[in-house]
């Protein structure tokens, strides 16, 4: 509960396999998760998956002020700096990699890969199509949704700028060692070369 197991390997490794620029988080999501608006319940919560986090019980605005001036500013700035220099010569691509438990009270996900997405279908809808038809078993906007408040990094800095974007949920289990993670990351880069050539993606989106 306190980290989102092999995200960050999987993470290193589609960045290496596209160039990719990589922000990633440096702290446990329960300090505070860098994927949550601030005044989501869960941005800071006291209790996680059923286990109380005693750092964070009681905390006052003066603390919690302080990681988001600490933590979630600097990882949200860094991601701006990287999309605004991109975006000088071209339209960015915004992917942003999580994982999630195998059993979510006492439920069996049986999801390998989940897709997020909400209004933008231009990676997410071909990536879902290419991945079931190589026999895996995907979750549309499963077991989250994009469309119930999930997903602050690509809302504030994808859809609302009209850059194309996926939000990906990988089962912890699958990538949970290291030859785990680099399985599943070319498993996923593999899926991702198709849509990331569509010409579509050449231009921002107007909603």
């Amino acid at each position: 509960i306190a980290w989102d197991t092999g995200a960050a390997e999987v993470a290193r490794h589609l960045g290496r396999t596209f160039a990719a620029v990589i922000a990633l988080a440096s702290y446990s999501r329960l300090v505070i998760d860098l994927n949550r608006q601030l005044d989501d319940p869960t941005s800071i919560p006291d209790i996680s998956d059923g286990t109380t986090v005693p750092a964070n019980l009681n905390m006052s605005a003066t603390e919690r002020a302080a990681r988001v001036k600490a933590l979630f500013d600097p990882y949200h700035a860094a991601v701006d700096e990287a999309l605004g220099r991109l975006g000088k010569a071209d339209v960015p691509v915004l992917v942003s990699v999580h994982s999630f438990t195998p059993v979510f009270k006492g439920f069996v996900r049986p999801w390998q890969i989940g897709v997020l997405w909400n209004r933008d279908p231009r990676v997410a809808v071909p990536l879902i199509a290419t991945l079931r038809a190589r026999g895996i078993d995907v979750g549309d906007n499963q077991p989250y949704s994009a469309r119930e408040g999930q997903g602050y990094t690509v809302k504030h800095h994808a859809e609302a700028k009209g850059l194309p974007h996926v939000m990906l949920e990988i089962r912890q289990d699958l990538i949970d060692t290291h030859h785990g993670a680099a399985h599943w990351a070319g498993v996923v880069a593999d899926a991702l070369r198709g849509p990331l050539a569509l010409p579509e993606l050449r231009q921002r989106k107007q909603y």
